[in-house]
């Protein structure tokens, strides 16, 4: 498979379980979590599909579209391991959603960052909530769910926090 053609199916299996995900918090209270803005895409389709829902963005560095970027007291800055530990004070509620975009290039060190990852947000999100990744997770106590159709295994995965 040709890279544009993995990054299509990546891009589609995102869209699709970010829609699901919305659909399974439905009136869910709590914000929302963006972990990995790079370059908006999701941050901007989350505002689109759960309007009106707070967003906060994490990452390294700010470096997204202009229009994609979120308002600076819902941009958190910062290595992740730093910033995680400190969310619940900042959000003010327990998210109701984590997008977790956080790969690289390096597969070893994205799952070793997605292993430390799962756990760091467990205590920052309320019970029903769901993870999208593009990293697989194992938390105690988060439900493995089924992707939607037509997402490979694999390609994406989807959790909910147990209730």
């Amino acid at each position: 498979m040709s890279r544009l053609d993995s990054a299509i199916r990546r891009l589609e299996a995102q869209r699709a379980c970010l829609e699901a995900a919305a659909r399974l918090i439905g009136e869910l209270p709590g914000p929302l979590l963006e972990v990995g803005l790079g370059n908006g895409r999701t941050f901007d389709h989350l505002r689109e599909i759960l309007p009106g829902r707070e967003i906060f963005a994490l990452d390294r560095r700010i470096a997204a579209h202009p229009d994609c970027v979120p308002d600076s007291a819902h941009a958190v800055v910062g290595d992740f391991h730093d910033t995680v530990p400190k969310l619940l004070g900042l959000l003010g509620a327990p998210a109701a959603l984590a997008h977790c975009d956080t790969g690289s290039g390096d597969r070893v060190a994205s799952l070793e960052l997605a292993a430390w990852l799962g756990p760091a947000l467990d205590p920052v999100l309320v019970a029903g909530a769901v993870v999208t990744s593009d990293q697989p997770m194992a938390v105690p106590g988060w439900q493995v769910m089924a992707l939607p159709e037509g997402v490979a295994a694999e390609r994406y995965f989807l959790y909910r926090k147990g209730i």
